[in-house]
């Protein structure tokens, strides 16, 4: 018997323009201790799938066909029979933990209220039950951190938060929507064993929404394809990713990076001998005071030449986002110096301070949260020469903002949309428009493709890379993705607990480490084929001391 049923699913929503299909007769099922994997790019309706499921869809949408959830039935169900659904026989993970959690609220009290909303248990049984949960998975110091607000946490620590509010319960269905986007490979590693082991300890069965293909190999055990609202595609893992029968399926495989294992090809480059665009010397960075001072850094050296990328690898929390703002100058460092452009960034004030941070541009990893909703994508793109170019006209401003999108590969009249009509890689490429409409000759991207879909990140990547190769800019490159620093960058960093582990050219670093943390490192990451990737899951395992 199935634990989730879906038959001949349709969702519609009503726009102001008219009705909009978002989901045509999409038929799944998943049985008790199963995982099926829903992927397909942005807007393919993955999401809206797993949100009919749980019966989140919004009051704008219209959902035809059959739902039912441990013989439930979802679609047209009263408000309470759902409320009493979810939480205990389904619970749902969110892709962003920051919408998910109570700011207000300290965590373990978080935890404590989805156990005795399902569960008569005393308040201090249930605070300890919470406590056990963030042990389970993987929180360290979990009595202390029982008391933090979610702020006081990394994102990849408040995503552990989010899974043990979801398997508080102990549900029959997990629905998990993008569950590892934001976690680094070795905390991502250990959430998949920890969602395996709960399938086959409880039979739960588990919904898996996500475009990472090494985490569909790793983890699924079947996969349906999803493109434009239907379903093109559906089999056991090995069949789908190994033997794709449906173009669409095909194409999807060719854009996933993948981690190279073979040695790299003689001749690789060297490092340029230019002076550095941007040079950290024993950089330490503290913050707070006292005892309860964090060292997020502590004597890194960098740097980064002209036209060269650099990779900033290494587990959440080990300082990598921290040294980029120290390079763009937002994180004052409480020991060591940072050159920048050849100057002393921490001497440079006023006016010559902001000459300098003019010649910087920044891609973060949410375009959503970095583009001001109110403001149209040429008032965005624009933002930074009324900044640092005030004698620009208006008319000047414009042609320039024309000009960044077509190097970015946009229409010119995308300028007059808002950012949220745009697709992720669109709002993505806003984003790279809005860094580079100085001409920078520095770029910092921290993670600015991990929350896009596989061939949306291949697109910008190559944007990046043809604008690199065309203006000559350097680029801090930050991210949690081993394989597209493989592909993308010349050089590599490895920090570990606010100190560089290792560093050396990407081509030797990543195939012949040096440390058993960047070995570790290496076996945490997926590769999308389930054969091999079952192999190196069960050798990674075996180096850790843990049994098949």
């Amino acid at each position: 018997m199935s634990i989730l049923e879906i038959e001949n699913l349709g969702v519609t929503f009503s726009t102001e323009t008219g009705d909009v299909p978002a989901v045509r007769d999409v038929s799944l099922r998943v049985r008790p201790g199963e995982t099926l994997a829903l992927v397909g790019e942005s807007g393919s309706g993955k999401s809206t799938v797993a949100l009919a499921a749980m019966g989140l869809l919004p009051g704008s949408a219209r959902a035809t066909g059959r739902v039912r959830v441990g013989g439930t039935d979802v679609i047209g169900a009263a408000e309470a029979d759902l409320a009493g659904l979810r939480g205990r026989t389904a619970s749902m993970v969110f892709q962003e933990p920051a919408t998910a959690l109570d700011p207000l609220t300290r965590i373990g009290a978080q935890i404590a209220e989805v156990i005795r909303n399902h569960r008569p248990v005393p308040v201090k049984d249930a605070a300890r039950e919470a406590v056990e949960l963030l042990r389970r998975v993987g929180i360290p110091e979990p009595e202390r951190r029982a008391f933090a607000y979610p702020f006081q946490l990394s994102g990849g620590q408040r995503q552990r938060v989010v899974i043990a509010m979801a398997i508080a319960n102990a549900p029959s269905l997990l629905i998990a929507d993008e569950p590892t986007t934001a976690l680094d490979v070795t905390v991502q590693a250990e959430i998949l064993d920890l969602l395996r082991g709960l399938a086959a300890d409880s039979g739960t069965g588990v919904l898996l929404v996500t475009h990472n293909m090494g985490v569909v190999a790793d983890f699924a055990d079947r996969v349906a394809v999803m493109l434009q609202g239907e379903v093109v595609e559906t089999g056991p893992v090995e069949e789908v990713l190994l033997r794709p029968t449906d173009d669409y399926t095909r194409r999807l495989l060719e854009a996933v990076p993948r981690l190279s294992l073979a040695d790299p090809p003689s001749g690789a480059r060297d490092r340029p001998v230019e002076e550095p665009v941007v040079d950290l010397r024993e950089v330490s960075v503290r913050f707070g005071r006292g005892r309860r001072a964090v060292r997020a850094l502590d004597g890194v050296s960098l740097t980064v030449r002209p036209g060269e990328t650099v990779g900033l690898v290494g587990e959440s929390g080990s300082g990598k986002s921290t040294a980029a703002r120290v390079a763009l100058g937002l994180v004052a460092p409480s020991a060591g110096s940072v050159s920048l452009f050849g100057a002393d960034l921490g001497r440079a004030g006023g006016r010559a301070r902001r000459a300098l941070l003019s010649g910087v541009g920044v891609v973060l990893q949410d375009p959503v949260a970095s583009l001001d909703a109110r403001m149209s994508v040429g008032e965005c793109v624009a933002e930074p020469l009324r900044v640092h170019r005030r004698g620009m006209s208006s008319a000047e401003r414009r042609a320039r903002v024309a000009d960044v999108l077509e190097l970015v590969r946009l229409p010119r009249d995308l300028a007059h949309r808002g950012p949220r009509e745009l697709s992720g890689g669109q709002r993505q490429r806003v984003s790279l428009a809005r860094a580079l409409v100085l001409r920078p000759r520095l770029l910092v991207a921290d993670e600015p493709t991990s929350a896009l879909d596989v061939s949306v990140q291949r697109s910008v990547l190559e944007v990046i890379r043809e604008l690199q190769d065309e203006l000559g800019f350097a680029c801090l490159f930050v991210s949690h993705d081993l394989a597209v620093v493989q592909q993308f960058a010349q050089h590599v960093v490895v920090l570990r607990a606010g100190r560089i582990e290792e560093e050396g050219s990407t081509a030797t670093t990543l195939l012949h480490p040096r440390t058993d943390y960047t070995r570790r490192l290496i076996a945490a990451v997926p590769v999308p084929d389930p054969v091999l990737q079952r192999r190196r899951r069960d050798e990674r395992r075996a180096a850790m001391g843990v049994k098949a």
